[in-house]
């Protein structure tokens, strides 16, 4: 048994009786930084990998990752059959490829009966991300999607304080996410650019696919409704680039409640410029991702309030499961990173236990929030190519 056979549900997740086995798909610099993260728990060791498709280069990669070359794959294919022999095989993977390779890995290893942990976008395709949604159903298997962003602490409080009726009735929801890492014109030559500019790899948006995702999912995340229509615009305002680099939308969420959504990668001064903004009837949250530890909490007529992020003073019990440091030790977003691999671990070892979960003790994403930013992504291309029409999603 990986949990203890009893203990509090409204308390702190609790220890396992060992270290949970991931295995790493992608040897890039994000499968670095979701590493450090993951091992930052104490749930989780990286035992093997899949690191580049080059031979030389996966074996190479022992010396990076402290494996026995034994434990580094030439493809996940090779990765997904060998470690279900192992008697010490992994317990489940994380996949932090280019996008176009998320289906064809995220499919290995569900077929093998594995736990996946895969980047967004989930797929580049509707049908692929419907197909894995299936496939994960089947399987058994826990599928998390890293929308990384839903797990601060202080968007899980904004997400109970919507639930609990504190602005009142939902009447709009701004979101955006602006970045300034393409503003120089050549940016698009870079190598580690190239990529996300490459339809083959990248699918048919940029911009949209890799930050807007995650701004369509941190919007429905805090207010609870779905997001069901979309006017998109996308634009290339720097220089010359085959896919957009900046999108306006219009957006409607369920219930007709009206908001707009826009995500560029050319606003200079903004590095990590996500905000989300909820209005209701009786009041309104408003988070800025470069203030990640506060949250302003408005009740209409009533002095403002500032929720930070740290044990007591406002911050609910389920929350303080995600924080480690007291009020001025700041916490980031490996801290956020770590979040979502604490409640990955929370799930696996569920699973490999054979234990039901109480609905809402984990709130990562899960395989249909992944599925459902693959719709968003193509309703905002369907909307654009229509010269930014209205499109269901």
């Amino acid at each position: 048994m990986l949990l203890p056979k009893i203990f509090d549900f409204d308390g702190p997740f609790p220890r396992l009786s060992r270290r949970l086995r991931l295995g790493v798909v992608g040897g890039g610099r994000i499968a670095g930084l979701q590493a450090t993260a993951a091992r930052m728990t104490g749930r989780w060791q990286v035992a093997a990998g899949a690191f580049s498709s080059d031979p030389a280069r996966a074996k190479a990669a022992a010396g990076d990752w402290f494996l026995p070359e034994d434990r580094c794959y030439t493809s996940f294919e090779e990765m997904a059959r060998a470690e279900t022999t192992r008697p010490d095989g992994v317990d489940a993977v994380m996949i932090t490829t280019p996008n176009h390779v998320h289906f064809t890995a995220a499919r290995a290893f569900l077929e093998a009966g594995i736990d996946v942990l895969c980047d967004k976008p989930l797929t580049n395709e509707v049908a692929e991300a419907e197909d894995l949604t299936r496939l994960a159903d089947a399987s058994g298997c826990v599928f998390g999607v890293s929308y990384t962003m839903s797990c601060f602490p202080m968007i899980r409080q904004a997400r109970e304080i919507v639930a609990g009726g504190g602005i009142g009735r939902i009447n709009q929801i701004h979101v955006e996410f602006l970045q300034d890492w393409m503003t120089p014109d050549g940016v698009a030559d870079a190598p580690h650019v190239k990529w996300r500019l490459d339809p083959a790899k990248s699918g048919r948006t940029s911009c949209v696919g890799d930050i807007g995702t995650h701004a369509a999912h941190l919007a429905q995340f805090v207010s609870h409704l779905n997001l069901t229509d979309l006017r998109a615009e996308f634009h290339v305002c720097g220089g010359p680039k085959p896919l957009e680099d900046t999108a306006f939308m219009m957006t409607r969420y369920a219930g007709d409640v009206p908001g707009t959504l826009m995500c560029t990668r050319l606003a200079p001064g903004n590095r990590g410029g996500l905000r989300l903004r909820v209005f209701g009837s009786e009041g309104g949250l408003e988070w800025d991702l470069e203030q990640s530890e506060r949250l302003k909490f408005n009740r209409f007529g009533e002095p403002d309030r500032v929720v930070s992020r740290g044990h007591g003073h406002g911050v609910s019990p389920s929350v303080e499961r995600l924080i480690r440091t007291a009020r001025g030790f700041p916490e980031g977003i490996i801290e956020a990173w770590g979040n979502l691999y604490t409640e990955f671990a929370m799930a696996v070892a569920a699973r490999c236990d054979g234990r039901d979960l109480p609905e809402g003790w984990l709130d990562m994403p899960r395989v249909r929030d992944g599925a459902a930013g693959v719709r968003f992504i193509d309703a905002s291309v369907r909307s654009n190519e229509a010269n930014g029409a209205w499109v269901s999603i």
